[in-house]
């Protein structure tokens, strides 16, 4: 091949090259996304429903799309964080997104915290309520000493290892005989008695919107290591959100191949369910791979913990250091972590190990409290506290009103839905 033929791909290898190292991020956000939504979610809705589900988790994940990249938009082109937008469009605004912020951060480390406990029970047989404590004083103790950069560098690897295994055991479910029966009759998932189900899977897919001022704030600490350019920024976020929609779709296909005309349900027992999600992957993989499997899996939960709790912890912080005109502080967002984690615990044993009403309660939550965070991004990325070149063009601005329309409709249904059942 001549030296003219060779050189474009030299051109998009050194590009791809420079690139990587600024990825961060938008894989963290993937990490904080694939926990509970994912593993959870999609799985039961696959489980359930079977492929019914594929073209709404696509739809959600499109129609949130303008809202969750406001993070790395903003940030990209003003150097600022999310949350000093919002305190730019006015103080009050601030203020809503930091109460609903404190509520939606203790109900989130309870929910991630017990499933991540509940994955550790395959290994050592201790209660989950003292297990999730284990794992809150583990995750906390890694975000102290370790700080960003080792949260960075362990994302990056534990999302490869449960990427590459979940891609390896559907493309095994794809060649394996079919376990539906020829009379088997898929359940609707289109009836007044799902409405719950349906807003929860919702609500975190492919993750909370707040989740969009972390992607914020944690491009800030990248820029502090290296020099991060706005189209790195924007590469960056895009690829671990299609990542996300991409592995949503992969988990929901694990759950149908595996699962669905099964007659199995997951159970709502923290221990019973882990040990179901591990039977769907050794079932295809062959039951000597159950503990590397288990390994994995656990290991994705773990790094959503310490994901979910260094994201919050960051924005309470942030939020209070700009509303009070104060210094930044590391003891402070230590005891902030630690404060969300003791909460988040005292919820855990309010629940007793039940897993699945928990997680459905905080995706919930999450679902409702998302129309005031789209809202508050859209307005943050057509406003003068942008520059004019960086705002939402007419193409984004379409999408986020059929998202926010989206989004609205669901909730007035939900709360219609919880007066009449």
């Amino acid at each position: 091949m001549s030296k003219s033929h060779t050189r474009p791909f030299l051109s998009l290898f050194f590009q791809l090259r420079s690139l990587i190292p600024a990825m961060g991020p938008g894989i963290l956000m993937a990490a904080a996304a694939v926990g509970a939504s994912h593993l959870v979610a999609s799985t039961r809705a696959g489980a359930e429903f079977g492929w019914q589900l594929a073209w709404v988790i696509l739809a959600v994940n499109l129609l949130k799309y303008p809202f969750f990249a406001a993070g790395a938009r903003y940030t990209a082109a003003t150097g600022e964080s999310l949350l000093e937008g919002y305190l730019k469009l006015g103080r009050r605004y601030l203020w809503l997104f930091t109460g609903l912020n404190l509520i939606a951060a203790i109900a989130s480390t309870a929910g991630v915290a017990m499933l991540t406990a509940a994955m550790l029970t395959l290994f050592i047989p201790l209660p989950i309520d003292l297990l999730a404590l284990i794992v809150l004083l583990s995750s906390v103790a890694i975000l102290i000493f370790g700080h960003y950069a080792l949260l960075d560098k362990m994302t990056k690897v534990i999302m490869l290892a449960l990427t590459l295994t979940t891609l390896i055991a559907v493309a095994l479910a794809f060649n394996a005989p079919s376990i539906v029966q020829p009379d088997f009759v898929s359940t609707s998932p289109w009836q007044w008695a799902y409405i719950g189900f349906l807003v929860a899977m919702m609500g975190w897919m492919p993750a909370p919107i707040e989740v969009s001022t972390w992607q914020s704030l944690w491009l800030l600490e990248k820029q502090k290591q290296q020099h991060v350019s706005k189209q790195q920024a924007i590469l960056d976020f895009n690829f671990g959100y299609i990542i996300t929609a991409l592995l949503a779709i992969v988990f929901l296909a694990l759950g149908t191949l595996v699962m669905h005309g099964s007659g199995e349900s997951f159970s709502a027992s923290g221990v019973q369910f882990s040990k179901q999600l591990i039977d769907l992957y050794s079932e295809i993989m062959g039951n000597d791979s159950r503990y590397l499997i288990a390994a994995v899996a656990f290991l994705c939960i773990f790094s959503t913990t310490v994901t979910v709790i260094d994201g919050y912890s960051r924005t309470l912080n942030t939020g209070w250091q700009l509303l009070n005109n104060a210094q930044d502080n590391d003891n402070r967002l230590n005891f902030v972590m630690c404060l969300i984690s003791l909460c988040g615990l005292a919820i855990i044993l309010f629940f007793k190990g039940a897993l699945l009403p928990l997680l459905e309660g905080v995706m919930i939550l999450a679902f409702m409290t998302t129309v005031i965070f789209a809202r508050l991004n859209y307005k943050l990325m057509i406003s003068t506290a942008i520059p004019a070149q960086d705002r939402y063009g007419l193409k984004m601005r379409i999408l986020s009103l059929f998202g926010l329309t989206y989004l609205v409709s669901f909730a007035a249904l939900f709360i219609y839905w919880m007066f009449t059942k």
